[in-house]
Parts: structure tokens; sequence; C-alpha cells
């Protein structure tokens, strides 16, 4: 369970880091989704943009099976290499954006 809460606290950090980084305008809301009791972590912009809605979902992590799940990652910032500098085991990180096949030559976990 110690291991799970270090899990946690990587992932809020780190979003929490990048939803600073993010220039939104008055009327784009940048939002960190926590839900630590089914263990999904989200950071996206929501509002409007003149006429447009805006609605990015930016970054997306769960927790399965006692692995970091990277779900998806719309910047150029390699959070997986982030996860493992915060000590997180590269083997408890799976690319959950990259099908299946692909996953055991990225280097992380696979499911």
């Amino acid at each position: 369970m110690e291991r799970l809460e270090h899990y946690r606290q990587c992932i809020r950090k780190l979003l929490t880091e990048h939803a600073t980084l993010f220039d939104s305008n008055s009327d784009i809301e940048c939002q960190l989704i926590f839900d630590v009791e089914r263990d999904h972590y989200q950071l996206l912009d929501v509002g409007w943009e003149g006429l447009k809605r805006v609605y990015n979902c930016f970054m997306h992590f769960d927790i399965k099976d006692g692995k970091i799940w990277i779900q998806r990652n719309m910047t150029d910032v390699d959070v997986a290499r982030e996860l493992v500098e915060m000590g997180v085991a590269p083997q408890d990180i799976v690319l959950g954006l990259h099908p299946p096949y692909k996953r055991p030559y990225t280097g992380y976990g696979v499911a």
C-alpha cells in the first residue's frame, strides 16, 4: 500500500507541475482531476475561446493492478521518464497510449 500511495503522490505532483505550464486565457480553466478512490488522474482545459468550445484532455493517468498506466499525453514531455526520476520502477509504468503489441519494446511494463 505504501508503494501505491507513493505512485499517487508522484502522479499528483507531475500533473500539478504541468498545470502551471499551460497559459490559459481567462475564459479557459485548467482543471486537475484527482479521483483517488478509483485512481484516475487528468489534466484538462475547459472553457470557451470566442465562440468555440474548448475541452482538451492533455494528460490522463490511471493506476491499475499496482501499475501506472499513461493513457494520454498530448505534450512533448516524457512523463514516463519523469515518473522514473521520481522513483517509480519502469516495469510499473505501462504506456497504455501504445497498442499492446508495441509495449514489450518500450522499456516499460506491458500490463
